[in-house]
């Protein structure tokens, strides 16, 4: 169960805090999922305390801190450093959607329409190169993009039209982002009430996609040595990963077969026996213990170790083989 009160949140960041002391490698994804949790909490001076720390070494997302730093600086009345970190980023030019998105839509919830809108311009510009096989980031960008120029009233471009072939949902992105389909909310005409639950059903889809990022539906990959390694310690496990090359191929039609039911934000997890047999011990039981190795899975991914799913057609494929994915596991 996710937490749903300020206390509750506060509790999952300090849950957060200990683990990144007991896991220093992931340090960085576990603090920003702290620092949410503490903007939840309305702690929005322990969250910049947290960007701040982040910000103190090398980070490896130093532009997407930035981004969530002055989003959070902005809510609790800190408006002209959290627009100089604005001015910061874009001049920084970064390279991945995310940042750019969070600057965007901070500048959105504080009525700088136009200003939100030009971000998200300078992003797409610098961004999309290619109209096929975008990264989910660049198309949410897209999408953001589109709903902001809806709320200008600005007609469509190019981009546009390529947010709307990207949109898969029932409803239209330009119904779903007309402004005035709001205003149907306050209709006492039963069919009218039940269309806007529709539009809002989608538009809500969209954000739980987003929203999940950092908590990937996520299944194991055991390298071969790893596996030989684990059957050998553990005969047990032999049921759950008969051959190596069965056990890729359950991978494979494992994720398919979530992906056509519909889960979004899929994602693969290496696993290695010292961190299994860690993990194990951690939860006081014995890694032959079969039922622990979706638990295992979820742990690894909520560290920011899982590598989303599909890959591009053209990028390596996740099995390890040398191969393109479109050449390998992702061929049909």
């Amino acid at each position: 169960m996710r937490p749903d009160t300020p206390a509750a949140h506060t509790t999952e960041a300090e849950r957060l805090l200990r683990t990144a002391a007991q896991y220093p490698e992931d340090r960085e994804p576990l603090l920003l999922q702290a620092a949410a949790h503490l903007e939840l909490a309305g702690d929005r001076p322990g969250a910049t305390a947290l960007y701040d720390s982040l910000l103190t070494p090398e980070p490896a997302q130093p532009h997407l801190i930035r981004a969530l730093k002055a989003a959070n600086l902005w809510e609790y009345g800190h408006e002209a450093e959290a627009r100089a970190i604005i001015d910061g980023l874009r001049r920084a030019r970064p390279s991945d959607a995310a940042p750019w998105e969070i600057t965007a839509e901070t500048l959105e919830a504080h009525d700088e329409l136009e200003a939100a809108e030009s971000t998200l311009t300078e992003a797409a510009e610098l961004l999309v190169k290619t109209t096929t096989e975008l990264p989910h980031a660049t198309q949410s960008l897209l999408m953001t993009r589109h709903r902001v120029r809806r709320m200008l009233a600005l007609p469509h471009d190019d981009w546009d039209d390529l947010a709307d072939r990207l949109h898969t949902a029932a409803v239209p992105l330009d119904e779903l982002h007309d402004p005035k389909r709001l205003w149907s909310l306050g209709s006492s005409d039963p069919a009218e009430l039940q269309a806007e639950i529709t539009r809002l059903r989608s538009e809500l889809g969209t954000y739980r996609t987003a929203l999940s990022r950092p908590f990937p539906v996520a299944v194991l990959h055991w390298p071969e040595p790893e596996l030989d390694e684990l059957l050998a310690a553990y005969p047990e496990l032999e049921a759950e990963y008969p051959t190596y090359r069965a056990h890729l191929t359950d991978i494979e039609a494992s994720l398919r077969e979530l992906s056509q039911a519909g889960t979004p934000n899929l994602g693969i997890v290496r696993a290695t026996v010292p961190s299994y047999e860690a993990f194990a011990a951690s939860e006081s039981t014995h890694p032959s213990n079969a039922d622990l190795l979706p638990q295992y899975a979820t742990t690894l991914a909520a560290r920011g170790r899982a590598a989303a799913w599909p890959p591009a057609s053209t990028s390596p494929c996740w099995c390890g083989s040398g191969r393109t994915y479109g050449e390998c596991h992702g061929a049909e």
